[in-house]
């Protein structure tokens, strides 16, 4: 069976074969064959889509046997999944290039995803389009839906890393992120805002420029344009406040609860049927305590104006291992998630 040429919101030739593939329905019962991007994305260009934030990526069915990936990306490693089964990593680089996802698969339905391990701050994933040496299938329903709303934390940052370490691009994975894990459990697609270093208030050190709530509206994560919120989850998980109170100069409690309840009002005027899950952030005990009581009360607000979908949950266990700089390794990240699968079955009914 020959390749054949799919590329994003057009039609193109590759030898004689001529395919049309659509791109950027968030349609789950779509009218024609196309590829659905997990999290958020910018499909403005009439041939590429673009994605940044962490685990954001592609995912297509296809009847075949194998098949390719135009990119331009700069994130250097990203996750595939073939069929349910972990890949090794594919190392990208910037520029335009073509890699092979999967080659002599069996005959038969197969599905293929790909996603960001790594932030957004490297720079935007170009999508180009996909080749297959088969058919594209309708994408599969999605049922449940979850954003989580972080730091380093969800990003990943250092959590296949083996201490003493700082960041690299090699030691961050998303897909085995706590985030990840539960939802992938749970099976629900994720969309994770996060970027390392950011707070609700104040950034990491002395920073207080573009902290998360600034940034959140985007669709790519260094860019100002903004994306259209169709995407509604069931459940938003806000794991923000350790950079807040990582270092000196923290904000008084008066100010970080005022800042935490205009958060939960501006993503309750977004999703409106959202369940609102602010979690505990990471934190010495002492801190973490206090923290945790300057949050209930945002919550407590929040339901005193008459909004009940609201909770707090606190996910974090005892570290079994550190990652770099002190992040929790994949191993903490599976015990967080195993809390977080808990806390939305209880709450959800998942």
């Amino acid at each position: 069976m020959r390749w054949l040429c799919l590329v994003a919101l057009c039609v193109l030739t590759c030898g004689d074969a001529e395919i049309t593939g659509a791109v950027g329905s968030r349609s789950n019962t779509p009218a024609e064959p196309q590829i659905r991007f997990v999290g958020r994305y910018d499909a403005s260009q009439p041939t590429a889509v673009r994605f940044g934030w962490p685990g954001a990526g592609a995912v297509f069915r296809f009847k075949g046997s194998g098949a390719r990936v135009t990119l331009d990306d700069p994130s250097q490693f990203l996750t595939i999944v073939v069929d349910g089964a972990v890949r090794p990593r594919l190392a990208t680089s910037p520029g335009r290039r073509t890699y092979l996802l999967a080659s002599d698969l069996p005959p038969g339905e197969h599905t293929i995803e790909l996603y960001r391990r790594t932030e957004g701050w490297l720079g935007p994933t170009t999508f180009h389009g996909i080749d297959l040496q088969g058919e594209l299938l309708p994408p599969s329903t999605v049922q449940r839906r979850i954003e989580v709303i972080g730091d380093s934390i969800s990003c990943g940052y250092g959590n296949e890393g083996i201490p003493p370490c700082s960041f690299s691009a090699g030691t961050e994975n998303h897909y085995l992120t706590y985030g990840a894990i539960a939802a992938r459990a749970l099976g629900a697609e994720l969309s994770t805002v996060a970027w390392s270093g950011k707070g609700l208030l104040y950034n990491y050190g002395d920073d207080k420029s573009m902290p998360m709530p600034a940034l959140y509206a985007r669709a790519i994560p260094t860019e100002d344009g903004t994306w259209d919120f169709a995407w509604q989850p069931d459940v938003v998980v806000i794991n923000l406040g350790t950079n807040d109170f990582s270092t000196d100069g923290d904000p008084t409690s008066e100010l970080f609860v005022s800042a935490y309840v205009s958060f939960l009002v501006q993503l309750r005027e977004i999703y409106p049927e959202s369940y609102l899950l602010p979690v505990a952030p990471l934190l010495a005990s002492s801190e973490a305590a206090r923290v945790s009581g300057y949050i209930r009360s945002a919550v407590d607000q929040r339901h005193a104006a008459g909004d009940p979908k609201i909770g707090f949950a606190d996910i974090n266990i005892p570290a079994t291992g550190s990652g770099c700089d002190g992040h929790p390794n994949v191993e903490t990240h599976a015990q967080m998630a195993e809390q977080l699968v808990r806390e939305l079955q209880s709450r959800l009914g998942w």
